[in-house]
C-alpha cells in the first residue's frame, strides 16, 4: 500500500468525492445508463478517472469508503485504487451484493483475479444461477486463465467442456464473459487453442443483447487470431529494437 498516497486521501473522501463530481457529465451520464449504470452516478470518462486515480496510486481504506457511498463512478475508482493483497474473500462477497451492471463486475472480476484468492472466488461465482455473480467469475477466468499457479491445462479444458455444454442457457452477461474466457483459453497455448476454436464453431455465434450501445460480443476465431498477430507484430518490435542497442 502507498503509505504517502493513504494518509493524504483517506481522510479526505469529500475532496476525491468532489474532484468526480466536478468531472462529470450529463452526457457520460446518459452513455452510461445506457450500459446499465444506475443513480447516483457523476458520468466520469475513463479518462478522468485514470487522472483522479493516478496520485491516489493505491489506498485500500479510501477504497472502502469510496464503495460504501453507493455512488457508480466512486465505486468505479475504489475497484482502481483497491490493494488487491488486502482484498479478503469477505470484503470481494460483500462489494458482489452491490453489483448490479457489468462495469462493476468486470471491473471487481479484474481486481479479484490479482488476488490470492481468485481461484476460489471464481470457483465460487461461476455457476451461480444469478446474471452477475456468474459474471464476476467468468470474467476472473478471463483476466487469469493464461496464469499456470492458477489454472492448470487440464482445468481450463474442463471449462471448455462446460462453456460449450451450457453457454446457450446462461443469463445474458454471462453469455458474454464465457465467450471472453474462450478467448483467453485459446491463448494460452496451441493445443488449448484448437480445442477452443473447435468449440467456439461448435457453439456457433454468440448472442447478446448490448441494449442502446455499440458493444459487440467478438467472434473467438477472428479475436484470437488478431490477438496472436498482435501479440508477434510486438515481439519482433521489441526483437528489432533489443538488436539496434546491441549493435
Amino acid at each position: 500500500m502507498n503509505s504517502k498516497a493513504t494518509s493524504k486521501t483517506t481522510s479526505d473522501i469529500s475532496a476525491v468525492m468532489a474532484a468526480l463530481e466536478a468531472a462529470g457529465t450529463a452526457q457520460n451520464r446518459k452513455v452510461y445508463a445506457r450500459h446499465g449504470a444506475a443513480e447516483p452516478m457523476f458520468g466520469v470518462s475513463y479518462a478522468e478517472l485514470g487522472k483522479i486515480a493516478k496520485p491516489i496510486r493505491t489506498d485500500h481504506a479510501l477504497a472502502r469508503r469510496l464503495w460504501d457511498t453507493g455512488n457508480h463512478d466512486a465505486r468505479v475508482l475504489a475497484l482502481r485504487v483497491a490493494d488487491p493483497a488486502a482484498l479478503d474473500e469477505s470484503l470481494a462477497r460483500r462489494w458482489l451484493r452491490d453489483v448490479d451492471n457489468y462495469i462493476l463486475a468486470e471491473g471487481l472480476g479484474g481486481l479479484c483475479a490479482q488476488t490470492r484468492h481468485a481461484r476460489a472466488l471464481s470457483d465460487a461465482w461461476r455457476d451461480d444461477p444469478s446474471e452477475w455473480p456468474a459474471s464476476v467469475g467468468w470474467f476472473i477466468v478471463t483476466c487469469s486463465a493464461e496464469d499456470p499457479g492458477i489454472w492448470s491445462v487440464g482445468e481450463l479444458r474442463a471449462l471448455v467442456r462446460q462453456i460449450e455444454a451450457e453457454l446457450d442457457g446462461r443469463p445474458n452477461r454471462v453469455r458474454h464473459e464465457m465467450n471472453g474466457a474462450l478467448i483467453v483459453i485459446a491463448l494460452r497455448d496451441g493445443n488449448l487453442r484448437r480445442s477452443v476454436l473447435a468449440a467456439a464453431e461448435r457453439i456457433g455465434p454468440v448472442e447478446v443483447d448490448h441494449g442502446q450501445t455499440g458493444c459487440k460480443t467478438p467472434e473467438v476465431a477472428v479475436y484470437v487470431e488478431r490477438t496472436l498477430a498482435h501479440r508477434e507484430a510486438k515481439a519482433a518490435r521489441q526483437a528489432a529494437k533489443a538488436t539496434r542497442r546491441a549493435g
